[in-house]
């Protein structure tokens, strides 16, 4: 049975862990990241480029000031219902790898190396390359006041971005995470004088765009849907720390603890953050603007408005230091399960971090970043996303029932996940309706990773030339980077 696998090789991997707790020089993950640290990851990841440049989508769908402000607040809870699920499933099944672990111990091999896939191709690298960009775009404003940037500078800035981060992740977990909570403090910082300014001007009689806040409201279902997927892209990462969970110190206590906090500091700061907007910002100001933040840095900031675009780019660097953080462990994890290359599943000698694997997503993002098209692949991500995220709450529900017996430190009344489900279930149908298009060319992205499954995976008896050809490239790669497999 897949089950009793995935139950030999988590028990297998706990008396490893506990072993590297005593054993200090055994070469493994070791687990580093504090409470601290998965606060700073999880706000960190979520609060990019999100909050200053997407509340224009949500205004749109929404209709009006009062019901966009409330469909800002709709999406933090859900993203508390789905964070509270995984604060089970993390401390149920302590092993990194997020969704791809959830869905491999539930389902079995297939659905989730098919979840992987679609990761590995388009969604991490992806993100990751989009994110940096805006980086580069936000941090070059200064330069080119006036006018937009040279696409070819920003490029090769992002591309420096991802290289940078990918150097120090490879080098030094501490490194990684001191990166990830300085980063965080300062778009925290920013956004806290953004809303500090915003409450400044409503105190000084700036209400006028409040009045009559619910005056357009949508009554159109698909239009309120549609502004419910944007907000819910802003707040996407509140799972990312399941992806380490094998590197969070004391993880039974601190990973229900950073979701507690980190989710309501970041619906109370994106609320704010809208509220503060309307201040200034018309509705009719809004939509016609391409970024929203700096259109308020504009009104409020005059000659300092160049400040709005160096808190956005400095957001968006963190984030990217966290995506490339935890892709790293999702590839390793891949790998160590025998759905990758065994060499993206080996440990520098020294360092103790997954090189060859954050070596992989940095490469395959800076292949993405040279990519014309690349900000269409954002159309396909979002039915993936949502649709992982669906298969790992509802393969918790049925573990409850086929695996009774299973360790759950926290297990939370059903009415939570059934409710988390059923707003899943509403996202995954709209995009058909909505976007049929999109819909169906990233349900073909997944469907892809059937026949490289069958190749990879499930087909045992390959050309000795082949399995030959594989295991030289693979020590080669190991004398290059000095990486090892996993000390158990």
């Amino acid at each position: 049975m897949a089950s009793d696998a995935v139950e030999k090789r988590r028990d297998s991997k706990k008396s490893a862990t506990d072993s590297a707790v005593h054993d200090g020089n055994a070469v493994r993950l070791k687990p580093k990241i504090t409470l601290v640290n998965g606060v700073a990851l999880v706000v960190g990841t979520i609060i990019g480029s999100g909050i200053f440049l997407t509340p224009k989508g949500v205004l749109d769908g929404a209709g009006s000031v009062g019901f966009s402000l409330i469909i800002w607040a709709v999406c933090g809870a859900l993203s508390l219902l789905g964070a509270l699920c995984y604060a089970e499933l993390g401390t149920t099944i302590t092993t990194s790898g997020g969704d791809y672990i959830y869905i491999m111990e539930a389902f079995g091999g297939l659905p989730a190396f098919l979840q992987l896939w679609v990761n590995l191709i388009v969604i991490r690298p992806t993100a990751q390359a989009i994110v940096a960009l805006v980086f580069a775009n936000y941090a070059l404003v200064p330069f080119f006041p006036g006018c937009d940037p040279p696409d070819i500078a920003a490029r090769l800035l992002a591309a420096m971005c991802i290289c940078i981060l990918t150097a120090i992740n490879a080098m030094n977990v501490r490194w990684a995470t001191r990166i990830q909570d300085l980063f965080t403090a300062a778009k925290l910082l920013a956004l806290v004088i953004l809303i500090g300014t915003g409450l400044v001007m409503i105190c000084m009689g700036h209400t006028h765009y409040f009045e009559n806040a619910f005056e357009g409201t949508t009554t159109d279902v698909k239009k309120a849907s549609l502004a419910l997927y944007s907000g819910l892209f802003a707040y996407a990462g509140w799972n990312f720390l399941n992806f380490v969970t094998e590197e969070l110190k004391d993880p039974f206590v601190n990973l229900p603890r950073a979701i507690y906090i980190s989710i309501p500091i970041v619906t109370s700061i994106y609320c704010l953050a809208n509220v503060a907007y309307f201040s200034v910002l018309s509705k009719y100001d809004i939509m016609e603007s391409t970024a929203v933040a700096v259109s308020f840095g504009g009104k409020v900031f005059s000659f300092m408005a160049w400040i709005i675009p160096v808190f956005v780019s400095l957001s968006c660097f963190g984030s990217v230091n966290g995506l490339l953080f935890t892709s790293g462990r999702l590839f390793f994890v891949g790998a160590r399960e025998g759905h990758l290359p065994a060499a993206l599943a080996m440990i520098h000698v020294r360092r103790c971090t997954p090189m060859a694997a954050l070596l992989f997503t940095g490469l395959m993002s800076l292949i993405m970043l040279t990519s014309g098209e690349i900000f269409a692949l954002l159309n396909y991500m979002s039915f993936a996303q949502w649709l992982s995220v669906g298969a790992s709450i509802a393969g918790m529900v049925y573990l409850r029932y086929k695996r009774p017996e299973m360790k759950r430190p926290i297990k939370y009344p059903l009415i939570i996940p059934i409710l988390f489900l059923l707003a899943v279930l509403f996202l995954l149908i709209v995009p058909l309706f909505a976007a049929p298009r999109d819909t169906g060319i990233g349900l073909l992205i997944i469907c892809s990773g059937i026949p490289v499954y069958w190749l990879g995976v499930s087909w045992k008896r390959k050309p000795k030339a082949f399995t030959r050809f594989v295991d030289k490239a693979t020590k080669r790669l190991q004398q290059l980077l000095l990486v090892v497999p996993q000390e158990d």
